[in-house]
């Protein structure tokens, strides 16, 4: 089934597959080709139910930060 989707596969020197979706603006990765695209097709779906949902992001627990 074709999503008509454009993606990026990209051999990564030390090893892995980086995998893009420049489009939506979504990059994944793995230890195979495979892996990278079933990585990226989560990403870009965990993505679109996000900004389907358009709520704004949370606020960061970062303690270290607060002044």
């Amino acid at each position: 089934m074709s999503t008509g989707r454009e993606i990026r596969l990209i051999e990564e020197d030390k090893g892995g597959w980086s995998a893009i979706d420049e489009e939506l603006n979504v990059a994944s990765q793995g230890e195979t080709r495979e892996e990278a695209l079933a990585n990226l097709d989560e990403a870009v779906e965990l993505t679109e139910d996000a900004r389907e949902a358009d709520t704004d992001a949370p606020e960061p627990n970062a303690p270290w930060f607060e002044g």
